[in-house]
């Protein structure tokens, strides 16, 4: 046992706790004034673990990039007394049916649909057997070509 081992023995350090993921958190803020979007700006600037804080009053909507938890992040803009909940919406173009009942709101930003199961395919499996059917020769409808 060398010396370094023996010395070690009684430095102990703790590990370090584990890190939270780089992730971001939108929110939907409702902001009246330029007062409100720096209100809300300046509560989660603060926080620890926030890199960037993007406001967008036009849209209602708040981005935050960091190590955070997103829970305590919507509780800090709550703590401003706005009303707030995280971004119920997805971009128009990423969703099959976006006339499904629910996911259609009129008070939506232009290009997004709120964000509801029913306007998603029900099981990408549906579509493999499909795709593996075309060429079958028990299916009538199937390509003559082979």
């Amino acid at each position: 046992m060398g010396a370094l081992d023996y010395l070690s023995n009684f430095c102990t350090v703790s590990p370090r706790s584990k890190r939270k993921p780089m992730q971001t958190v939108e929110l939907k803020v409702k902001m009246d004034c330029d007062g409100c979007v720096r209100k809300v700006k300046n509560a989660v600037t603060s926080m620890k673990g926030v890199k960037t804080v993007d406001v967008n009053q036009k849209q209602s909507r708040v981005t935050v990039t960091g190590y955070v938890d997103p829970n305590k992040v919507l509780k800090r803009v709550k703590s401003t007394g706005k009303r707030a909940e995280f971004w119920p919406y997805v971009p128009y173009n990423l969703v099959y049916y976006p006339y499904v009942s629910q996911a259609y709101d009129k008070r939506a930003p232009s290009g997004f649909v709120r964000n509801v199961v029913q306007a998603f395919p029900s099981s990408p499996s549906n579509h493999d057997e499909t795709i593996t059917s075309l060429f079958s020769d028990d299916n009538p409808h199937a390509c003559s070509i082979m």
